[in-house]
């Protein structure tokens, strides 16, 4: 297949000189099978070296290329030019995150709200000199959200976080589910108390973008609402 010419409208922002975000367009000649990750690293080998992203697997399973692309959050390494439907893309940062330069947005925030609903095993015997084994049928509730790659894309396509910067989020929320979830794990009130104030489960408006964007199919949506209940029973003294 021939090289198609597209235009690729990328959002530029460097806070040492730009007093705000501006666009920029180069047009790459695109090949059958090209990503929107590989059109960045020819823009930035071929046009423009300033140009800066973050990228590292280019599998999709590192969630590191989140970026918005053509006004929907995805990984750049598995969207396909060709599979856009348009001759002009645009890309831009993942919103609801500080951007650092161009498409480079700060995950600081992000990994601290992460840290916060303390996402490690906390079981209540002594550890076993073997692994701690769990029954199939026990692990599958927690099993979807050990998928999370914390690319922070259903952070991005979460409205709450624009009126709310405090609030937990999708991908801490979910990840607060997976332990909650988990039936080696014995910190179930404290981790509650975790969640259980403004900025946690309760601020969640419940519309399942996060649900629909992640490409790891992990369900934040689901997990919060088992949560919200958990929280609701226990208040009742259910």
């Amino acid at each position: 297949m021939e090289p198609t010419a597209f235009t690729f409208a990328i959002e530029r922002y460097d806070p040492e000189s730009d007093e705000s975000p501006r666009v920029q367009h180069y047009e790459v000649e695109v090949t059958d099978g090209m990503t929107v990750l590989e059109a960045l690293l020819r823009i930035q080998a071929e046009l423009d070296g300033s140009l800066a992203f973050r990228y590292a697997c280019r599998g999709a399973v590192c969630g590191s290329c989140a970026m918005l692309i053509n006004g929907e959050v995805a990984l750049a390494c598995r969207t396909q030019v060709n599979g856009l439907w348009t001759d002009v893309i645009t890309v831009g940062p993942v919103p609801n995150q500080p951007v650092l330069k161009d498409l480079v947005v700060d995950m600081g925030p992000f990994f601290e709200k992460d840290l916060a609903v303390e996402p490690w095993l906390q079981p209540a015997d002594p550890a076993p000199e073997g692994e701690r084994l769990v029954r199939p049928a026990e692990w599958a509730e927690a099993e979807p959200y050990t998928n999370c790659i914390l690319c922070a894309s259903c952070h991005g396509v979460c409205p709450v976080p624009a009126r709310d910067p405090e609030y937990l989020g999708p991908a801490a929320l979910a990840k607060h589910y997976r332990f909650l979830a988990d039936p080696r794990d014995a910190a179930d009130d404290e981790r509650l108390t975790l969640v259980g104030g403004e900025h946690g489960v309760s601020a969640c408006d419940t519309v399942w973008k996060c649900v629909r964007v992640c490409p790891k199919g992990v369900p934040p949506t689901k997990g919060i609402l088992v949560t919200r209940e958990r929280l609701s029973s226990e208040g009742d003294g259910t």
